[in-house]
């Protein structure tokens, strides 16, 4: 079933938790985990190659978009299908992977996205409520980035056309829609992070800039299909 995967781990300063994401990962299955290093202050390369992950170190700090697309571009240029993101901070149940592929693995969704609306703060759910509407989007966790992605997804995620899309999210969901790929959700159970914080959702200040910068990625990708 996951042949021909490449799962993706965006990570900046998460030494303290990226081992542990790697190690259940690989208890689970036997793709190639490519780690994407953030330009980390901290060893979060080092103990992720010793974990036995492939790490792609970036000199400067492009966030969480820009390091994930610097991996799909490595997955079409190593000839890999399918690309799984999965965060370092330990969130993400390795468990759920076959669940979460399933629907883009049987050819019934491009896109699979693994939700949980249980794990919303106050400033998460606000947030989502007004970036729905704004970007005219309809799933639930638009924020999660437990997400599976087929080829034509790679592809068009890969292009220069997505590499400003900054947040993950709205940006790139939207993007998905406007050029008709289809997305599918799965509900999943998520565990608190093993160390540190949200840097989003981490106040109110950082709230009201991620949604301002999400509110004009939203609308300017937003379909009017």
């Amino acid at each position: 079933m996951f042949d021909s995967v490449l799962i993706l781990i965006p990570a900046h300063d998460e030494a303290q938790s990226v081992a542990a994401v790697i190690r259940e990962i690989a208890d689970h299955t036997n793709c190639r985990i490519v780690v994407i290093d953030d330009a980390s202050t901290d060893n979060t390369a080092a103990v992720a190659r010793k974990a036995g992950a492939t790490v792609l170190p970036l000199s400067v700090q492009l966030g969480a978009w820009g390091a994930l697309q610097t991996g799909m571009r490595f997955a079409l240029r190593h000839g890999y299908r399918f690309v799984i993101t999965m965060d370092a901070d330990g969130q993400h149940e390795a468990r759920e992977l076959g669940r979460l592929f399933a629907p883009v693995y049987e050819g019934n969704a491009d896109v699979s996205i693994g939700a949980c609306i249980r794990r919303g703060s106050r400033m998460r759910k606000i947030a989502w409520v007004f970036l729905k509407w704004i970007s005219g989007l309809s799933m639930e966790d638009i924020t999660s980035g437990f997400r599976a992605y087929n080829h034509p997804a790679i592809q068009l995620l890969a292009r220069k056309e997505a590499t400003l899309l900054e947040y993950q999210d709205i940006g790139v969901l939207a993007h998905l829609k406007r050029n008709s790929l289809t997305i599918s959700e799965i509900q999943v159970d998520m565990c608190p992070r093993l160390a540190g914080h949200s840097r989003v959702f981490s106040s109110w200040l950082m709230v009201a800039y991620y949604m301002v910068q999400a509110s004009i990625l939203g609308f300017s990708k937003r379909s009017n299909r």
